[in-house]
């Protein structure tokens, strides 16, 4: 088996649609993390993961799943990863009893007491038609289905978007369980930063097919933070210091970038801790700012 150290290694992605472009888009699943992939719609990231699932041929670049080239070894990657997306990829009429007998031909690892099990513990009837089910329902159907064939890498699009808090933390505990095993590894792309602040190891903002951010979560939180400040304490900070700046009736923001070594240089001024969701707020207006020069 190949040795590798990212889960997904991607460089230099470019495709080009009528009125959307990815150009040179690179970053990397390190093996055994949880990637959160993050922009808002039409930022490019199911765009992203259907290249990486070679959906959509790529105009150019490089994808690698699990050590091996995405369009030459196509077959073999498919074996090895699970895909969750927002809706349910089996017909209404189907059961969890027919689906595990189509999926049993398909998978050599397929584990018939793995899937029992995640049953169980859904509360997932076995003989219900699927079209019946909820969404919260469906999309465990799905997670049952994509963990029970010993799959090494799981991607999933949106996929606990619209669910409830309950069954998204269940889902979430679900996830970090299976990342137990170090050979594992999920890229999630999401629009509920909170879910990627509580389980992602690393984190890769995109905006108009476009990088604007990758590296290791905790990284990322520590090293940004938010001024708020008059504008004339703003006029005091360097621009390449600042993100971007959000201004309102109630004062201005700026996002910096380097929090340990502008608390050095502005100690008057006092810097806030920040999240992913504003993180990729501030990222996306500077990507706009940037767009309209």
């Amino acid at each position: 088996m190949v040795d590798f150290e990212n889960a997904i290694e991607i460089r230099g992605l470019t495709k080009k649609f009528d009125g959307f472009s990815m150009e040179d888009l690179s970053f990397s699943v390190p093996k055994g993390s949880i990637m959160g992939f993050i922009g808002q719609n039409g930022a490019g990231k199911t765009t992203t993961i259907k290249s990486i699932l070679n959906i959509i041929k790529k105009d150019s670049g490089s994808i690698n799943l699990l050590g091996l080239d995405s369009v030459e070894n196509e077959t073999e990657i498919k074996q090895r990863i699970s895909v969750v997306l927002d809706e349910l990829p089996f017909h209404d009429d189907f059961n969890a009893m027919n689906i595990r007998y189509i999926l049993k031909n398909i998978y050599p690892q397929w584990d018939d007491t793995a899937y029992e099990r995640y049953l169980d513990r859904f509360n997932l009837p076995r003989k219900k038609k699927v079209g019946q089910f909820s969404k919260g329902m469906k999309m465990k159907l799905q997670i049952a289905c994509a963990l029970s064939h010993n799959a090494e890498l799981l991607i999933m699009d949106e996929a606990t978007t619209g669910l409830d808090p309950v069954v998204r933390n269940e889902i979430l505990d679900i996830f970090l369980e299976y990342i137990q095993d170090e050979n594992r590894s999920i890229l999630m792309s999401s629009h509920i930063t909170s879910d990627l602040e509580r389980i992602a190891d690393c984190v890769t903002f995109i905006d108009n097919g476009r990088l604007l951010l990758t590296g290791y979560k905790d990284e990322i939180l520590e090293s940004h933070g938010v001024i708020k400040c008059s504008n004339a304490d703003l006029e005091t900070i360097d621009s390449s210091d600042i993100v971007s700046i959000r201004q309102s009736e109630f004062g201005t923001e700026a996002m910096i970038f380097d929090k340990p070594s502008c608390k050095l240089k502005y100690p008057k001024l006092v810097i806030d801790n920040t999240t992913l969701e504003e993180i990729m707020l501030f990222y996306v207006n500077r990507s706009k700012e940037e767009r309209a020069k």
